[in-house]
C-alpha cells in the first residue's frame, strides 16, 4: 500500500473522529485523545499534531469557548496524547495501544483538573480544595477512560482492518 493511501486512510479516520465530538455524548467520552494518539503514531511529521488540535478548536467553536487558561490545559493534554502516540509508533502491539490510552487519560485528568483548581473559582486554593477538585472529577475520569479506550481501540482497529483488507487485495492481485 502506498504512503499516499495510508495518509488518506489516517486523515479520513481522524475527520470521522473529530465530527463525532459534535454529536451528543456523555461528558468526556470523546474521540479527541484517541485521535491525537493515532495521529502521533501514524503521522511521521510533527504537523500531525495540528489535526487533533484543529479538531478541538473547530468543535470548541461550535460547542463554546471557556476560560483560556483551562482551555490551554486541555489543549496541552491533547498535545501530550499526540506525543504518547509518537512513542507508540514503533510498538503498536495491542497492549501498548491500551497502555498509551490509559497514559493519555491519566495525563488529561491531572493536567486539566490541576488547571481547574488553579484558574477556576469553584474550589478554594488550598490542599483541601485541590483534593476536592480531584475527587469530584472522578465520574468524569471514568468517562474519559472509557471513551479513550473505546475510541483508541476503534481507530487502531479500523486502521488495522483497512490495511489488512488492502493487503489481502494486493496479494490476490499478485496471485491472479
Amino acid at each position: 500500500m502506498s504512503n499516499k493511501t495510508k495518509i488518506f486512510i489516517v486523515i479520513a479516520i481522524i475527520f470521522l473522529a473529530a465530527g463525532s465530538r459534535l454529536v451528543k455524548h456523555p461528558y468526556n467520552f470523546t474521540p479527541i485523545a484517541a485521535m491525537a494518539i493515532f495521529a502521533g503514531c501514524y503521522f511521521k511529521k510533527k504537523w500531525g499534531l495540528a489535526f487533533p488540535l484543529a479538531a478541538m478548536f473547530i468543535s470548541d467553536y461550535f460547542i463554546g469557548f471557556y476560560d483560556w487558561r483551562i482551555m490551554a490545559a486541555v489543549y496541552l493534554s491533547m498535545g501530550s496524547a499526540y506525543f504518547i502516540g509518537r512513542l507508540l509508533a514503533k510498538r503498536t502491539k495491542w497492549q501498548n495501544v491500551v497502555f498509551a490510552s490509559l497514559s493519555s487519560s491519566l495525563a488529561f485528568f491531572f493536567i486539566t483538573n490541576l488547571a481547574v483548581w488553579l484558574f477556576g473559582n469553584w474550589y478554594p486554593h488550598n490542599f483541601s480544595g485541590l483534593a476536592n477538585c480531584f475527587v469530584l472529577a472522578l465520574p468524569f475520569f471514568r468517562n474519559t477512560l472509557a471513551g479513550d479506550l473505546f475510541y483508541t481501540g476503534a481507530l487502531f482497529g479500523a486502521y488495522g482492518l483497512v490495511v489488512a483488507l488492502a493487503m489481502k487485495r494486493v496479494v490476490q492481485q499478485v496471485i491472479a
